[in-house]
């Protein structure tokens, strides 16, 4: 006699906040499912992907696109400019500490509404009601342009990571535009081929990628401290006002804030298991966790690698400003002479390679999420699942074009290029404020935490979340200088490229999708059309939606 499987799918004991809830509709399984899925099914998604991943694998994935010394390394130019050495160091305390509010307060967010939508369905879900479309809309599309505008700034540095270490090791080549170009779309092209992969085949090879970048972390601290040619720098230097140097036309105080940007930008991606969390087995505990890990790791050796900075670098100009146009290039030649530094910075290119191919995973998968639910154009095309490979392989391709387009900024000026550094920062933290917002401001008790939640200091962590996102989304928006020295080469376009990227998405929506874009759409099978929940099967209302 065959057993009845078919079960309504109830919210409240899986302890899911939901849009089905709010529209009176409840998930209906047919089939037997497990626990994972249940919660997918109740969140209005049915299972697509191959549950691979685990809270180690989602890790290494996220702490693959932290990449804490390339990270660092592509962004030193920033808190040694406009700080020195003392500024460097407090900053990056200072900025992790709140960094790791927006954490937290994100992984709250995961355990309740694991799904590969990640910060763009929790906007829809807590937002006031009738605003939702517009909350997950903004969401959606500044997590899309943070992380579509990551494969461009990751590659970008890579690539001239590349030449400058050619340049090395035969001082009598130039660097040409041009070849950086060439080199970056090679990058691009090599990291397509690996993202659109399986999902155990990437769980695997970022795995490595942890580790290596982990070992390399290490080395980086221990060489640069026992193998440097210079004496180490005083205390006063490192940790006083002496070692302050504003390298900008602004108050030091700003300058300081300014700095922050190395920091935001490189303690960026630990929303990655946040987007993963569809490939991910018991998601509403491991990719929190897996958050968590990301931030917590990230604060504590991405402070030991600034500090080995710290005490070891000798002339700021000449690590931010030198011949060589890289600045962990320079710092490394400077810090060690020219054979050890080259091999030293031959390790952190091996890193960068896998910041890389992290984040191309994490930009395919949130341009899947929103093409699941038409709100991207070629949507379509882009939510095309592999049948081989089980993954989105249109939505990688496509976001590597993007970022192959993006670096064309490079033959307007290194700033412009550079632009794309602080519209990842802003684009993403913004993204990722947004749902911490409304969670905090809006929504009240309506939202059902997960199994891994703040308890009593969820709202004071998120109010701290939110004051430092409001505070520092303008500063990354001013240039360094000022005044009459300000000119097109060296003006700061973040906030017109972000600001320009936003506005045609906002115009589309006001224009045209407004109409049509209801928020996440909801692709599981069945659905029971009641307000409560029975535990009995109820033919009558059982309604099918597969669109």
């Amino acid at each position: 006699m065959a057993t009845h499987t078919t079960h309504t799918v109830d919210e409240s004991k899986l302890r899911v906040t939901s849009v089905l809830r709010a529209n009176g509709t409840h998930a209906v399984i047919d089939h037997v499912a497990d626990s994972d899925e249940e919660i997918l099914a109740a969140l209005g998604y049915k299972q697509e992907f191959k549950r691979d991943f685990s809270i180690w694998s989602s890790f290494s994935v996220s702490f693959s696109i932290l990449g804490l010394l390339p990270s660092i390394a592509s962004t030193l130019g920033y808190n040694l400019g406009y700080s020195g050495i003392a500024g460097a160091v407090w900053g990056w305390v200072v900025a992790a500490l709140f960094i790791q509010c927006v954490a937290f307060a994100m992984a709250e967010l995961c355990s309740s509404m694991p799904t590969a939508g990640g910060l763009y369905y929790a906007s829809a879900v807590l937002a006031p009601l009738g605003w939702g479309p517009l909350c997950s809309w903004i969401t959606g599309w500044s997590n899309f342009l943070g992380l579509v505008t990551g494969p461009c700034s990751v590659n970008y540095a890579l690539a001239s990571m590349l030449v400058t270490a050619a340049k090395i090791a035969y001082p009598g080549y130039e660097i040409l535009t041009y070849q950086v170009y060439l080199v970056l779309l090679g990058l691009l092209f090599v990291q397509g081929c690996l993202v659109m992969n399986s999902t155990k085949f990437l769980g695997r090879m970022n795995s490595i990628g942890a580790v290596i970048n982990v070992i390399v972390v290490f080395i980086f601290i221990v060489w640069v401290l026992a193998g440097s040619v210079n004496k180490l720098n005083s205390n006063r230097v490192v940790w006083t006002s002496e070692g302050i140097v504003n390298g900008t036309e602004w108050p030091t105080s700003f300058a300081f804030l300014m700095g922050f940007l190395s920091v935001i930008w490189t303690l960026a991606g630990y929303d990655a298991p946040f987007h993963l969390s569809e490939e991910c087995s018991n998601a509403n505990i491991a990719s929190p966790r897996a958050i968590v890990m990301t931030a917590q790791i990230g604060l504590y050796l991405g402070w030991a690698v600034i500090l080995a900075i710290a005490y070891t670098v000798k002339d700021v100009t000449d690590v931010v400003a030198g011949p060589y146009g890289q600045p962990m290039g320079s710092l490394c030649l400077q810090v060690l002479g020219p054979n050890s530094g080259l091999a030293l910075f031959s390790l952190n290119i091996v890193a960068q390679f896998f910041v890389g191919t992290g984040i191309s995973i994490s930009a395919s998968r949130v341009t899947f999420a929103y093409s699941r639910d038409n709100a991207l154009p070629f949507s379509r095309w882009l939510k095309i699942v592999n049948k081989h490979t089980k993954t989105p392989v249109n939505a990688v391709w496509f976001c590597q074009l993007i970022g192959a387009l993006l670096s064309l900024l490079m033959f307007a000026s290194p700033v412009a290029i550079g632009a794309v550094f602080s519209i990842g920062a802003i684009a993403q933290y913004i993204a990722f404020i947004v749902p911490i917002a409304l969670k905090l401001f809006v929504v009240g008790d309506k939202f059902k935490p997960g199994p891994w939640h703040l308890g009593k200091l969820s709202k004071p962590i998120g109010a701290a979340s939110c004051s430092f996102v409001a505070l520092m989304i303008p500063v990354l928006c001013f240039p360094a200088t000022k005044g009459s020295d300000l000119n097109a080469l060296n003006m700061n376009y973040a906030c017109l490229i972000y600001g320009g990227s936003m506005f045609l998405a906002l115009l589309w929506y006001a224009v045209d999708a407004r109409r049509w874009f209801k928020g996440p759409r909801i692709n599981v099978e069945h659905m029971l059309h009641s307000r409560d929940v029975n535990g009995e099967s109820d033919e009558g209302n059982l309604s099918t939606k597969l669109e």
